[in-house]
């Protein structure tokens, strides 16, 4: 997949290109049913597929006090983009200035000059240009006028009942159910980060972890143990994962993230680690003593062993 990230890198002569336009959070079962449908059209008619989306969610620019937290990171999304099997993507920055421009030029500009559109995907509800001036109907007849045809994007619903949405998906995760997550995604729920040095409490209680730096990618769900499998230098391991402050101690941070590498003794240190959530096992709990911390962690490991298809401990 070929990455532009501002219209000046996009080279002369690019397409003629189907395009789709939108923010691709988390690139769930909606985007990709909308891809689908983009390559489709674009192997049938001889066109580069191409995505056209957003460093942030414009909300970050226009109201923040009313932007959500992005499910994924922009080099996630490159990443799952680029594994959904579009041509190219143009990912632009949305600042103050292009959110000032005017309907009829990011028309001209974007769609028109940058990528020689000749049909373009969009919902019924896209708005673009300055205060959401330009609509389908408007972008219908600029299409008309510059020779792109415009198709409306059906809703994708799951179980006939609610759209496929990143606001769905988040509720899901902020309330722990990664399960569902998963449905929607069509793939596990991840975080990526970098391992830190903890206090190395874990490992005195026989369970060492790989503690995430907070410095991550991706929304982490809600606190609680999970069972899931964690990725490092390419290699998948299953874990067990605590999410929170772990209240039978003091001065642990909120949301951290700590790994248990199952059956592995690795050192991690400084390398970058990616956990994908595979289910959740209980709540964050604050117990009366270390002996009853270690034995409820004997129980979820035995609970996650379960989950993942694995032998039991010996």
């Amino acid at each position: 997949m070929r990455l532009f990230e501002r219209l000046s890198d996009v080279p002369p002569g690019f397409g003629p290109s189907a395009v789709t336009i939108g923010k691709f959070d988390g690139v769930h079962a909606g985007h990709r049913a909308v891809i689908a449908d983009l390559r489709a059209v674009a192997a049938e008619r001889g066109l580069v597929s191409t995505i056209v989306t957003f460093d942030r969610n414009p909300l970050a620019v226009l109201a923040p006090e009313k932007c959500p937290d992005a499910l994924i990171s922009n080099s996630q999304k490159v990443e799952l983009l680029e594994a959904a099997g579009v041509d190219a993507t143009l990912m632009l920055t949305f600042d103050r200035e292009f959110s000032e421009q005017s309907p009829t030029k990011f028309v001209t500009d974007v769609l028109v000059n940058a990528l020689s559109a000749r049909v373009v995907f969009v919902g019924s509800d896209f708005r673009f240009g300055a205060k959401g001036a330009g609509n389908v109907d408007l972008l219908e007849r600029l299409g008309a006028e510059h020779n792109f045809e415009v198709r409306r994007i059906g809703e994708v619903t799951i179980g006939g009942t609610r759209r496929a949405s990143s606001t769905w998906i988040r509720e899901l995760l902020e309330s722990g159910d990664v399960v569902a997550a998963a449905d929607l995604l069509e793939r596990l729920p991840s975080i990526r980060s970098v391992v830190v040095h903890g206090e190395q409490r874990g490992r005195e209680l026989g369970y060492p972890t790989a503690n995430l730096s907070p410095d991550l990618e991706g929304l982490i769900p809600a606190d609680g143990v999970y069972a899931a499998f964690a990725t490092v230098d390419g290699v998948s391991y299953p874990a067990a994962v605590s999410i929170g402050n772990n209240p039978t101690f003091e001065g642990v941070p909120q949301k951290q993230v700590e790994a248990h590498l199952l059956d592995q003794e690795l050192d991690l240190y400084g390398k970058p680690i990616e956990v994908a959530f595979v289910d959740y096992v209980r709540t964050m709990q604050k117990f009366d003593s270390v002996d009853q911390l270690v034995t409820q962690m004997r129980l979820d490991e035995d609970r996650i062993r379960t989950i993942l298809g694995l032998s039991q401990r010996f």
